[in-house]
Order: C-alpha cells, then sequence, then structure tokens
C-alpha cells in the first residue's frame, strides 16, 4: 500500500467534476465514468488519451506516492494531514491553463505562484518522516539515467526527483501525445474545460491518496480545507 499528499479540488467543485468525467474516474468514490461528448474526439480515443492519467485520478503531486516507514500508521499519518493543513493558508492563482509538458497534457498555474511552491517544498519535507526509504526497484523506476544531477540527489534524498526547484505544479490530463493527434486533443480539452477554467483557481485543500494495492487506481482517503479545523471529506 502507498500513500500520497495530492492537492485536488473539494469532491463538488466544478473542476472535480470535469476532471473525473474527462479521466472517466471519481477518485473520491472510485466510480467509472462515461467519456464527454466532445467535437474533435471520439469516446473510444478520449479513453486512450486519459488511460495513464485515470489510475492516479485528478490530482497534482505535492509528496510523491511512498510506502510508510516503519512504526508509523496510516492513522498517525491522515491525523498530521488534518494537522498541517489546518495551520496552512489557499493559495489564490490568477487561473489554470492547459499546457504540453513532456508530452503530456496538464492544467498548470497561468502565471509563476511563488507560495505554491513554498507550500509543496514544505509538505516535501514536513512529511518525509512517514516515507519509507527508496527501494533499488523503486530508483530504478524513476530513470535514475534520464535525471539530472539536482534531480537524482532529490530522488535520493527526498524519494522524489521533482521537488524544490525542479517542482512543476502541474494536475496532469493525458499521457504522452503524439504530435499528430496534439491539435484535437488540446481542441477537446479546451471545450470541455472551458468553463471550469474561466476563473481565478485556489489551492485550497490537501487530500490523501491511497493506492491499495500495486497498479491500483488511488483513491482519495481523506480531504482537508487549508485553514480549516473541519475534515471536509472521508471516504
Amino acid at each position: 500500500m502507498r500513500y500520497a499528499v495530492y492537492f485536488t479540488p473539494g469532491q463538488n467543485d466544478p473542476l472535480t467534476r470535469v476532471a473525473a468525467g474527462w479521466l472517466g474516474r471519481d477518485p473520491f468514490t472510485g466510480g467509472q465514468l462515461p467519456p464527454p461528448a466532445v467535437t474533435t474526439l471520439s469516446p473510444a480515443e478520449i479513453a486512450f488519451h486519459t488511460a495513464s492519467a485515470r489510475r492516479y485520478g485528478f490530482h497534482a503531486t505535492l509528496k510523491a506516492p511512498f510506502h510508510l516507514a516503519e512504526r508509523v500508521g496510516e492513522a498517525e499519518l491522515d491525523q498530521e494531514l488534518a494537522r498541517f493543513a489546518a495551520g496552512a493558508e489557499p493559495v489564490l492563482l490568477s487561473r489554470l491553463v492547459p499546457k504540453r509538458i513532456d508530452g503530456f497534457l496538464a492544467l498548470v498555474p497561468a502565471s509563476p505562484a511563488p507560495d505554491l511552491d513554498r507550500l509543496a517544498g514544505e509538505i516535501v519535507t514536513h512529511f518525509d518522516r512517514f516515507r519509507a526509504p527508496l527501494s533499488e526497484a523503486d530508483v530504478r523506476r524513476r530513470s535514475p539515467e534520464s535525471l539530472s544531477p539536482e534531480e537524482f540527489r532529490n530522488l535520493m534524498q527526498w524519494g522524489y526527483p521533482y521537488v524544490f526547484e525542479s517542482f512543476r505544479f502541474h494536475m496532469t490530463l493525458t499521457g504522452r501525445v503524439p504530435d499528430a493527434d496534439l491539435p484535437r486533443v488540446r481542441a477537446a480539452i479546451d471545450e470541455v474545460f472551458a468553463t471550469a477554467l474561466d476563473q481565478p483557481a485556489v489551492i485550497d485543500g490537501l487530500a490523501l491518496f491511497v493506492e491499495p494495492e500495486p497498479g491500483a487506481p488511488f483513491v482519495v482517503k481523506s480531504w482537508y480545507g487549508l485553514g480549516s479545523r473541519l475534515k471536509r471529506k472521508t471516504a
């Protein structure tokens, strides 16, 4: 079983609902959803392009998936996430916009967000005591030969290459899209997400995602509003 600290909007947020439809799965309930009707892609094409992102659910990685360290349990991790969220402040972004990153399409902030970068860094360090050391197989899965020296150091120290200066907030919408398909996939995303993205975005909660067994879809265990001492959602 692995755990991750992700940002995702609350279960009933319009962006959450639209993204769950696009990806074909709701990580809050585990339910499967039919693809949306769009003018540029068939349902089968949407299902194909979203297959790799579907397993993880709509999210932005803040503390990448990890096995629990010895002598700590799920309840302790969950309680600490609630405590941390209660003491953190929401981060307002100008907007989220679709962008191609390393071949896949994701939602990213439209402008630099230093407060978000700081929050992400705090989460990486604060929750590292809950993380078991990486196994050799874990390291190999990250293709260390393809990482920069800084990313490799991050991987070995923090369990994930893309933290601190290497962090890029993104909410993945597809797998790698071939150049030939990119215009149609991007047009479909614009069509589906237009209304949900036509307003400022706020990073207002943290979710504990769980992978029950290797390769299983990630599901939301709990969701906590930033600055709130109330648990907003327990799956």
